[in-house]
């Protein structure tokens, strides 16, 4: 590649000088040639054909017309000021307006002469026009440069107003593309390249600004797709070969009396195929020499702490220790009561720290812990203190890990010189392709069937004014013995936000169910800790019928007897927030429902939730459609997400390319782990020049 020709501040361009840099630069980040040439079109439309005035229809979009300019005149007045111009063909005329930024066109327009005009038809009364065209003299001799796919690029108000636009670029991009100093070398290997039929890098740049037709811009979009993903790909894979060949792991390849003691004698129901199938992968990995990395997916209810627990008693019958993470007190305090109701009677201790652990128990726990005989500790951030240390930490489990820092899960296993064995849990399911993508250096499992006895939650949409139809369900299911959750977005009234606060629910809730005929909990984070606890105590032993909260209860809560969800101005929330929500009904042998409750009028991704989560109880498919609205950034948390601004991949539709470029990146480290072949000699000078720390980070 020629780098300094492409870093080539972009005001040294012709055409461009200093002051339209300063509007590149701020409107769109384009700071150099490079940056230049990737500023992608968005479309491309054909300026070979030509309509007549006499075939315009309401439908027609975007039409491109030429004919005779006349009566160009400035019409209206104040704030309704535009410019008119009418354009006649052999079959008709056409009204062209301009509504602002109009005085250089009209200084340009030329009585009676002929131009070809680009723009999309509006019609008002039976009348069309054609409002701010693009325009331009006609001259016979430019149809040779005429071209069949004439690219669109993104454009601002700011550009349009300097008259920058789509042709402006083209041919910026163009003089830039032919330039004799533009070069840009291959760095991924003909032997890998060849087989998948991609097409070079140069030539890619060049038709997918200017492709002679869709073919030639298939294959550039197919190349710069794969170039963005491999480069991920290779530093994943690179990530797992690092792992695998320079963290020596901890071998578990004892057999496992604890294991079989509880899977035979202490399990009280049937484990799934889906569950029995991650076990023995977790069971694999930890026999290996090698340190464990794997990313557990599961959908809500799924049965993931089963499938942690028989993971930690592997690790305690190897002579290891074994920790669980949580993000909330909430939920590790749930982990800790379930396990150890599941070990009440295994010679297996298991203890709990979390910030409210008092000081007399945390010495206690922490003199345990050190001397061996704790064998499960459960806990929150609390885990990764100065002050916590294991006598051997053979297994970390890491829940909900998105919600910690890449700093934050390091701390727990940088310690010792052999790293534990992770396994990562979620139970925010991440399509195929993003876990590709994001996750590329985990190995991942994923549970994808729910207990037999388990019934798909019914989803129900409703409006404010049938609150009163969904209280009188509420009140047979309670009749039914049934308990149910009402869930708020707000503490405290909002100015910013018409949204039903909590307590203005709590009481238009107890209107319906007054007390004491009723018992109502009420919960939220500011509350303190053994305030929260007393109130899920009286609703998990059932002394209270209904739950009051907010997304406190998002994770981590298991009350069977819980049968109904309803979410107030369920249209405030995120997808994978209502699916977390409704994942706290339905952990019982009798049907459940969720109703989702709003009040205003909702714009379309709105409403593609609502329907989403009414059509579907499947996670996955739930987070291809939150993908599709949010992008893959704001799904994983931005700022964690670690993903690169992709130009032109689509990690919703591009499963393909993102499984090409992983495969080639596998085959590649497979014969060459060090890239010191002399075919891999450019792209290992690549990825050194391309190299971020966050990519080639060794923590998963």
């Amino acid at each position: 590649m020629s780098t300094q020709f492409l870093d080539t501040p972009i005001e040294y361009l012709k055409g461009v000088g200093p002051q339209k840099a300063e509007i590149l630069k701020a409107e769109i980040s384009v700071f150099t040639f490079k940056d230049l040439l990737y500023y992608f079109p968005f479309k491309y439309i054909d300026k070979t054909s030509l309509s007549e005035v006499k075939d315009l229809h309401p439908e027609a979009g975007n039409v491109q017309l030429r004919g005779k300019i006349s009566n160009v005149k400035i019409v209206g007045v104040k704030a309704g000021r535009r410019l008119s111009a009418t354009l006649r063909d052999a079959t008709g005329k056409v009204e062209l307006l301009w509504f602002k930024n109009f005085s250089f066109v009209e200084k340009a327009l030329k009585e009676d002469a002929i131009y070809t005009v680009y723009g999309k038809v509006n019609a008002f009364k039976g009348a069309f026009s054609v409002p701010h065209p693009e325009i331009k003299l006609y001259d016979a001799s430019d149809k040779e440069n005429i071209l069949p796919m004439e690219p669109v690029y993104p454009l601002t108000e700011k550009l349009k107003s300097r008259f920058m636009d789509s042709r402006y670029f083209m041919g910026l991009v163009k003089h830039l593309l032919l330039h004799p100093d533009f070069q840009l070398e291959e760095y991924i290997p003909e032997s890998v390249l060849k087989p998948l039929k991609m097409i070079g890098r140069k030539a890619a740049l060049y038709y997918i600004h200017l492709p002679g037709d869709e073919k030639t811009r298939a294959a550039a979009e197919r190349r710069i797709k794969f170039d963005e993903m491999f480069t991920l790909a290779m530093r994943s894979e690179k990530n797992k070969v690092l792992r695998l060949r320079e963290h020596n792991g901890i071998p578990m390849n004892k057999s496992g009396k604890l294991v079989n003691e509880f899977y035979h004698n202490h399990l009280s129901f049937e484990l799934t195929n889906a569950q029995k199938k991650v076990i023995r992968e977790i069971k694999s990995d930890m026999a290996k020499g090698s340190r464990m990395n794997r990313l557990l997916q599961g959908d809500v209810g799924s049965g993931k702490t089963i499938v942690a627990l028989f993971s930690m008693l592997m690790c305690i019958d190897n002579g290891f220790q074994a920790c669980l993470m949580a993000p909330t007190e909430i939920l590790a305090t749930q982990h800790y009561l379930t396990l150890k109701d599941m070990l009440s009677e295994m010679p297996v201790t298991v203890d709990l720290l979390t910030g409210s652990s008092n000081k007399k128990h945390r010495q206690s726990l922490l003199e345990r812990l050190s001397d061996g005989s704790l064998n499960i500790l459960i806990g929150t951030h609390a885990l990764i203190e100065d002050e916590v240390n294991f006598k051997q930490l053979g297994l970390a489990v890491i829940d909900e890990q998105h919600r910690f820092g890449v700093a934050q899960r390091a701390k727990l296993w940088n310690r010792s010189v052999l790293k534990p064995h992770v396994l990562v849990m979620t139970a925010t399911p991440i399509p195929r392709t993003l876990a590709m993508t994001i996750h590329g250096e985990l190995d991942v499992s994923v549970i994808d069937e729910l207990p037999k006895d388990r019934k798909p939650v019914k989803t129900l949409h409703r409006e404010e004014i049938y609150r009163g139809e969904v209280m009188a369900f509420l009140k047979r299911e309670l009749e039914k013995g049934r308990q149910a959750y009402v869930v708020y977005p707000l503490i405290e009234e909002s100015s910013k936000l018409d949204l039903n606060d909590l307590k203005t629910g709590y009481d238009v809730v107890c209107s319906y169910f007054p007390i004491p005929q009723y018992q109502i909990s009420l919960l939220h984070g500011k509350m303190k800790s053994d305030v929260k606890d007393f109130e899920m105590h009286r609703f998990k032993s059932g002394i209270t019928q209904i739950m009051i909260s907010t997304t406190v209860i998002e994770v981590g809560v298991n009350v069977p007897n819980a049968s109904v969800m309803i979410i107030e101005n369920a249209n405030r929330f995120g997808l994978s927030q209502l699916h977390q929500l409704r994942g706290r009904v339905g952990r019982g042998a009798e049907q459940s429902f969720c109703v989702l409750m709003t009040k205003d009028e909702m714009n379309y991704p709105s409403r593609k939730r609502i329907k989403t989560m009414c059509a579907t109880n499947n996670g996955f498919e739930i987070s291809k459609v939150d993908l599709e609205l949010r992008g893959p950034g704001d799904v994983l948390g931005t700022r964690q997400s670690g993903l690169p601004d992709f130009k032109l991949l689509d990690l919703v539709k591009d499963e393909e390319i993102i499984d090409l470029a992983k495969r080639a990146s596998a085959f590649i480290l497979k014969n060459d782990p060090d890239l010191s072949a002399s075919e891999n000699q450019a792209l290992l000078l690549y990825l050194q020049q391309h190299q971020d720390d966050h990519f080639w980070s060794r923590v998963s």
